[in-house]
């Protein structure tokens, strides 16, 4: 017994956790449900703690070096310690709720490249190795985030890439430590522009709307970035042309700047 209960706490016939997730569509703000798993191993085994998060993959910039880092951003315990017998399965549901800044990694149905958000589960066992899962989850937009989105590809734009960097958009009503860029390639009416990238940053009420304008390096010139923003109310962006927004918008930083 001794031998096994040493093997246990090496990770070998211990106790093992499976998180299954009700659904694994959500939108920033919403709750994603689920239930915990533990499967006892050989030996009975004290577990300190159980807990979910969510977790995202987050590229990171150093001086000259570039490299991505998990960063966990939300986390919530659930129940206290116990002692899980030996061969027992111990079920744990749970409700996680999905921080409004949350971004978005689907676009009508569409996997956005880049973009790698789940769910973690750590079960804290005494004396042992912590055990450890993650399931992936679809986080799709807010009816006021998808209008900008469709906005942009009304307008004529093109998906190119999104990812997740660690950091802060000054001016804004961001908590988490990083935020997410999604990158278009403009259609040919802003023959100035190399690309835009759009960010969303929410709260209950209302969100940040950032743009990044790359205008593109000219014969005499180098390229150069411009950042404008604008707020959303969540409940009351129904009543705006989107796309003619946008266009104006776009137009009028253009034409000062003579890029258009």
């Amino acid at each position: 017994m001794a031998f096994k209960k040493l093997l246990a706490s090496l990770g070998a016939g211990g106790a093992s956790v499976e998180t299954v997730l009700t659904e694994v569509n959500v939108v920033p703000g919403g709750v994603v449900q689920g239930e915990v798993r533990i499967q006892g191993g050989s030996v009975n085994q004290d577990i300190e703690g159980l807990s979910v998060g969510l977790q995202a993959r987050v590229e990171v910039e150093s001086g000259d070096e570039e490299y991505k880092q998990n960063i966990e951003f939300t986390r919530t315990r659930l129940g206290g310690a116990f002692e899980l017998q030996a061969g027992a399965v111990h079920a744990v549901p749970f409700g996680l709720e999905i921080p409004w800044e949350t971004p978005v990694t689907m676009i009508d149905g569409q996997a956005l490249r880049g973009m790698h958000i789940g769910v973690t589960t750590e079960l804290a066992i005494a004396r042992a190795v912590d055990s450890s899962d993650l399931d992936p989850i679809n986080v799709h937009p807010l009816p006021a985030q998808k209008a900008i989105l469709d906005a942009f590809i009304q307008l004529g734009f093109r998906f190119k890439n999104a990812d997740m960097e660690r950091g802060h958009i000054r001016g804004t009503r961001q908590t988490l430590p990083f935020y997410q860029e999604i990158e278009f390639h403009p259609p040919s009416q802003y023959r100035g522009l190399n690309q835009v990238e759009l960010s969303f940053v929410a709260d209950e009420h209302a969100m940040d709307v950032v743009l990044e304008m790359d205008k593109k390096p000219g014969l005499f010139s180098e390229g150069s970035d411009t950042y404008r923003s604008f707020q959303v109310g969540l409940n009351d962006w129904m009543g705006t042309d989107w796309a003619a927004y946008l266009n104006n918008w776009l137009s009028e930083v253009g034409s000062k700047r003579n890029w258009f």
